[in-house]
Parts: C-alpha cells; structure tokens; sequence
C-alpha cells in the first residue's frame, strides 16, 4: 500500500527587514573610525579633545530683490527648508541704504544652522550628491578658510541639492555654506574637511 507524502510545509522564519543607513550615519561614523585616528597621527594629539571636530555648518541665502518682491524671499525659504530638513531663520537689514531702497529691519535674507546629525546629513548629501552634480567641477577652492579654522564655500545654483525641482523654482539662486570647526588652524580644519570627504582642488 503506497504512503501518502507529507503535504506539511516548513515553516519559514520571517526575513528581517534590510535597514540602510543613512549617509550622515555613516559619516558621523567615519569621523569616530578613521578620522580622529587619522587626526591623532598626523598632528600628535596628546588628548582626543585635542582633535578637531565641525561643530555647526551655517546655511545662508541673501534676497536682495525681496525689497521689491516679498514673494522671492518667501521662495527662497521655502528651497532652504526643503535642502537643510530645517525651518530657516528670516535675516534682516542693520542699517539703512537709500541708494538700494533698503531700510533698517527689512527682510533681506535667511539662514539655517545645523548642529548634530541633521549636519552630518547635510554633509554628506553635500559631499556626495550634491557638488559632484555641478558641471565641470574639479574640487571646491582650498582659499576658503578663515585663519580661524572655519571654511567658507559659496554654490551658485539650488539645482544642485535632489529636492529641487527645475520647474518649481522660479529663479537660479546660491547660497553661502559655512562649515565652523573648532580646530587651532586652517590646516588642522583643512585636514578634517578632506578626511571627512570634501574635495579640494589642487
């Protein structure tokens, strides 16, 4: 008499769900692994508060026309907060310029300051999706430090950044990206940043 095979299926585990890092996760670790070490050899810290480290990166966009066109400025914030994930301080006019209409208090501009891993990300969408979509760019100019360790880096378009989309916007604008270390001196700033993976040009 033939057996009958068994119907019964086995039972399979449930896949775990793949988690992908997030780049400025990533980053954040690569400064912990390899830059401090990296850091430490070249310079001879004694003490690991001795490495440098970014502390802020400071986004800034300055809307001359939005004397003349409140809308402008209104766009303009709008693009930052897409680009930085946060809400943008409004910037306004110290002193007063009859010649450019410009009156003490006015709006004129604003600004993001990015502190923890919302920098880190900003970082490494800058570093790795950002700059390298500007066309023929060879690098970001070593002549942007400070002499106090801050390096200061000008884009001229928003297109750049993955959130903005060419037919949403109603004029090409730049803005002004100023990364604030705490090193002692450009060079130990400039040894961070390219660690870390900002291209600089030779």
């Amino acid at each position: 008499m033939a057996t009958k095979k068994s119907t019964t299926k086995t039972k399979q585990e449930p896949k775990e769900p793949v988690i992908q890092e997030q780049p400025g996760l990533i980053l954040k670790e690569k400064y912990l692994k390899e830059v401090v070490p990296a850091l430490i050899k070249r310079f001879s810290y004694k003490n690991i508060m001795e490495v440098p480290r970014v502390q802020k990166v400071v986004v800034s966009r300055g809307v001359g026309e939005a004397v003349s066109n409140p809308k402008a400025l209104e766009n303009a914030v709008d693009e930052l907060q897409l680009i930085t994930g946060q809400k943008p301080l409004i910037t306004k006019a110290k002193k007063s310029i009859a010649s450019f209409k410009l009156r003490t208090g006015m709006k004129i501009g604003c600004l993001v300051t990015l502190r923890g891993q919302r920098m880190y990300d900003f970082l490494a969408k800058l570093i790795n999706v950002a700059l390298p979509r500007i066309r023929d760019f060879k690098g970001v100019s070593p002549r942007g430090f400070d002499g106090r360790g801050n390096y200061n880096l000008g884009l001229r378009e928003q297109l750049i950044f993955p959130e903005i989309s060419y037919d949403k916007i109603d004029k090409v604008r730049g803005m002004n990206v100023t990364i604030v270390t705490n090193a002692q001196t450009d060079e130990e700033a400039r040894a961070l940043l390219e660690l870390l993976g900002i291209p600089f040009r030779s």
